[in-house]
């Protein structure tokens, strides 16, 4: 039986977008903005190198900690916040139904 779970994505023009997503297929959250169209680009194919996907979380949901990689490339990015994340790390899981996060500029 397949599970879905809802997260919001904030564009960057202040517009939510309340999305579907399974969790059984190990996708992300820059997978399930690009395949609803939302403007992320994900260069790196997800491998945490590129931080086009780089997104602000905004509810308190609990995610993963951080990966190394993850913080390395945050560490070169621009625009970064405390809260920001790098979409294509942070996978669609039961545990991050109703997930509010706001692309970067």
């Amino acid at each position: 039986m397949e599970s879905m779970i809802t997260i919001t994505v904030i564009d960057r023009e202040g517009v939510a977008h309340k999305l579907e997503a399974p969790t059984d297929m190990n996708l992300n959250v820059m997978e399930i903005c690009k395949a609803n169209e939302l403007p992320v680009e994900g260069t790196c194919g997800g491998m945490a190198l590129c931080a086009s996907c780089q997104c602000y979380t905004e509810s308190d949901t609990l995610l993963p900690e951080q990966s190394d990689a993850e913080l390395a490339m945050l560490d070169q990015a621009f625009h970064v916040k405390e809260n920001s994340r790098l979409g294509c790390q942070i996978r669609i899981t039961p545990e991050i139904d109703g997930l509010v996060v706001r692309l970067a500029p």
